[in-house]
């Protein structure tokens, strides 16, 4: 009998509600499941565990579907040339910083987890001045051109910003089929993924231009349970902004050490239906905690490269981060 992981489920469940409200093809959404399964015999079994029909499973004879190319340039961008800028590809957000705009500096840096060279994309203020930073964890679909955006934000308010490639390890996110990369991220397993934040902090407190003592990380979907819990095991953090993801172990969470911040969506039920337990356990502790539901808006509302984009909403989650991290960072 199949059992799912924690994000094996939170993955599959979200897949299967963007097939329900016609975000994603019945193959795409086949496609991924089956990679995160590693079988269709198992992607069968785990469609039916999340209620989908007799007709949307796929029969277990059916091909594992093989990985398909992709371009690094298609999927990544490209740097900007010189003083040149290069806007986010369908961005729609007033807040979105093109690649190379003035004042920002950014790189990839390379750093050491495990014994293994991870990646992330670094974007900061120009100059020498000592400010704070921010770890940022990618949703689903790995390190994108709009994560490289939200970390040129960031950038923007005086952050050293530094979003890592979690597929490092698989060659980055930028040679991999996009199908695969939910996948390959929940084979990992979310352990590899804080560890490698753990490895990303060292990195940044060991850099002469952020100010010691003052790191927070951020995560989206996918991104914003790495963040939860991060949030449990990495107590150098001085807080931390969880965009619509899943909840740590509840049991850990009187362990949580920075201050936490939870951005839920009215019309996410999967995800926000399960925010009363959270908070229950969050009252009962000495964390310092705010989590905040926006109305009218369902998963993955900020991000303004998707369907679900609210600007207002969008804007008004990422102000109250900022907010958060001024206060407590």
């Amino acid at each position: 009998m199949v059992q799912l992981e924690k994000f094996e489920k939170y993955l599959i469940e979200e897949f299967y509600d963007d097939y329900r409200s016609g975000d994603m093809s019945h193959k795409t959404f086949t496609r991924r499941v089956a990679f995160i399964m590693g079988s269709m015999t198992a992607a069968a079994a785990a469609m039916t565990l999340v209620g989908c029909t007799p007709e949307e499973v796929p029969r277990t004879t059916d091909p594992m579907p093989t990985p398909s190319p992709t371009s690094s340039a298609a999927s990544q961008g490209t740097a900007a040339p010189g003083n040149a800028t290069t806007a986010v590809p369908n961005a729609k957000s007033p807040l979105s910083v093109p690649e190379g705009a003035a004042g920002l500096t950014t790189a990839t840096v390379t750093f050491t987890s495990g014994g293994t060279e991870i990646s992330g994309y670094l974007a900061r203020p120009e100059g020498t001045q000592k400010g704070p930073a921010v770890l940022i964890c990618h949703e689903n679909r790995g390190l994108t051109p709009h994560i490289q955006d939200v970390a040129r934000r960031f950038a923007k308010e005086g952050y050293a910003a530094l979003a890592l490639d979690l597929l490092s390890r698989e060659g980055g996110t930028a040679n991999m089929d996009p199908d695969a990369v939910p996948g390959a991220l929940t084979q990992a397993g979310a352990q590899r993924h804080v560890n490698d934040f753990k490895a990303a902090f060292g990195y940044l407190t060991s850099q002469d231009f952020v100010e010691s003592g003052r790191i927070a990380m951020i995560g989206f979907c996918f991104g914003g349970g790495i963040t939860w819990q991060a949030s449990t095991e990495i107590a150098g953090l001085k807080a931390t902004s969880a965009f619509y993801g899943p909840a740590p172990d509840l049991a850990k969470v009187p362990t949580i050490k920075p201050a936490v911040f939870g951005v839920y969506a009215e019309k996410d039920a999967r995800i926000t239906g399960a925010m009363p337990q959270l908070q229950e356990a969050l009252d009962a502790s000495t964390v310092k905690h705010e989590l905040k539901v926006y109305p009218g808006v369902d998963h993955a509302f900020h991000n303004d490269t998707g369907e679900r984009y609210v600007q207002a909403q969008a804007t008004a989650a990422w102000n109250d981060t900022l907010m958060w991290f001024k206060d407590n960072v």
